[in-house]
């Protein structure tokens, strides 16, 4: 992986989070929910991981993700649902935080304990 790579990389997924913080704050709630709801960062990923891994290895990451998702992510973003109204943005976010973290590492730790998606 090269310097220049990894510029872009980090450039890429800077400009899609400026572009959705912008709309939120500029009233357009509908363009920045569905802005947040493109899978842009693995769009991104994917087309890297293909042209250095190939077709294989981005299959295989998809299916870790999509599994992942459903252990960590889901309960993250019900944990900021509900929470938010009820102790505050700050507070359910890291609450819902800390329920991603736990969940995540115990389904990374099994995935690589059972071979999963390799």
């Amino acid at each position: 992986m090269n310097i220049l790579n990894l510029a872009i990389y980090f450039i890429t997924g800077g400009l899609f989070t400026v572009i959705i913080v912008a709309l939120e704050e500029s009233g357009q709630r509908v363009l920045s929910g569905f802005a947040t709801l493109m899978p842009v960062f693995t769009i991104v990923a994917y087309l890297f991981i293909g042209q250095t891994r190939g077709g294989k290895a981005v299959g295989e990451h998809a299916k870790f993700v999509l599994v992942g998702t459903l252990i960590s992510w889901v309960p993250y973003m019900l944990a900021v649902a509900y929470l938010s109204p009820r102790i505050g943005p700050h507070k359910a976010i890291l609450t819902g935080f800390a329920i991603f973290f736990a969940l995540a590492l115990i389904y990374v730790a099994a995935a690589n304990r059972f071979r999963f998606f390799q």
